[in-house]
């Protein structure tokens, strides 16, 4: 749906449209809580070309609000989409206006590409592209590396989103380090038709690690092995060394998963992973070709949504004709 035109105003821009990127963690590493009850990690975040657009809308009665675009291109129960404080976007806007001290409101129209609570960092994406649209609309002109220190008070993906690439995440993830790719790889996603909390995910790993009386301290690195894989370009390489902490309890709570994992391999996946906490399934491919294969196969024997993307791709941006940051 197109935004209504609008008519002239002095002082701010009436909208501004800004995308950001979807992730799959290509490797997670996940030590026990701390005490602050977040879980420390390492993980290597891998921003796909599959992104969520926000169009920031100027309002002047200061007040901030979330709407749903219906052309977006996943099923959303418009019930239930929140579209106060509890959308993580909403919440993006409102920090960076307690950040700068301005007193302007917005509509935040939020068009969903990413499957939600899928493990992609779909919400994530939308809070990172708010941070920008806003930035803009507003004029309040904060540099990258200040939105993204405003990032991480949000969530542990959101500054990945603002930065997009490729990136090694330590702490609770926001502690970045970009890694320089020079290749692309080629992914096929399947998103499930649910969601997994992300904290139910995390409860269920300590629950496992309670009942096998494992301690895991926390990871001071990503694994040198699927961090070279990467960098290589070596789809084979990655598929021997990517790994997931977080799958075993993934698995636990939605079952079907192995099963989904088993048959995408016997269909030509060299690997399929979990993305983050899941559901969503990524699955390497040696090329787009391969690919694009690979994803007809899993929808002709499967029954199963299938997305082709490649990676990196690009971080939080402005829509060409909205201005810059």
């Amino acid at each position: 749906m197109s935004l209504p035109a609008l008519e002239e105003q002095s002082g701010f821009a009436r909208t501004v449209t800004a995308r950001a990127p979807g992730k799959i963690n290509v490797s997670f590493e996940c030590g026990d809580p701390r005490e602050d009850g977040f879980h420390p990690v390492a993980t290597l975040y891998l921003a796909v070309g599959l992104d969520e657009e926000v169009t920031a809308r100027h309002r002047d009665d200061g007040e901030i609000a979330a709407e749903l675009d219906d052309a977006s291109s996943i099923a959303v129960d418009q019930a239930s989409f929140p579209v106060g404080a509890d959308n993580l976007a909403v919440k993006a806007a409102l920090a960076l206006r307690d950040a700068t001290g301005v007193h302007a409101g917005a509509d935040l129209r939020i068009l969903k590409r990413v499957p939600i609570a899928g493990g992609m960092g779909g919400g994530s994406a939308d809070a990172a592209a708010a941070l920008v649209a806003c930035n803009a609309l507003w004029e309040t002109r904060l540099s990258r590396q200040d939105l993204a220190s405003i990032a991480a008070g949000l969530g542990s993906d959101v500054p990945f989103a603002l930065f997009g690439g490729a990136a090694v995440g330590l702490g609770r993830g926001e502690d970045l380090a970009p890694v320089p790719l020079r290749t692309e790889s080629h992914w096929v996603l399947i998103p499930a038709s649910y969601g997994l909390s992300t904290p139910k995910v995390y409860q269920e790993l300590d629950r496992q690690r309670e009942r096998a009386d494992v301690s895991v301290p926390a990871p001071q690195e990503v694994s040198p092995e699927v961090l070279h894989a990467l960098l290589e370009g070596d789809p084979l390489k990655l598929a021997a060394s990517v790994h997931n902490d977080l799958t075993p309890a993934s698995i636990a709570l939605a079952p079907e998963l192995a099963h989904v994992i088993e048959r995408t391999e016997e269909a030509g996946a060299h690997k399929t992973l979990v993305s983050g906490s899941g559901p969503t399934l990524a699955c390497i491919a040696h090329s787009s070709a391969h690919a694009e294969r690979i994803s007809m196969q899993i929808r002709d024997e499967l029954d199963l949504q299938t997305i082709v993307v490649s990676a990196p791709a690009a971080g939080a941006s402005i829509l060409p004709n909205c201005g810059a940051v």
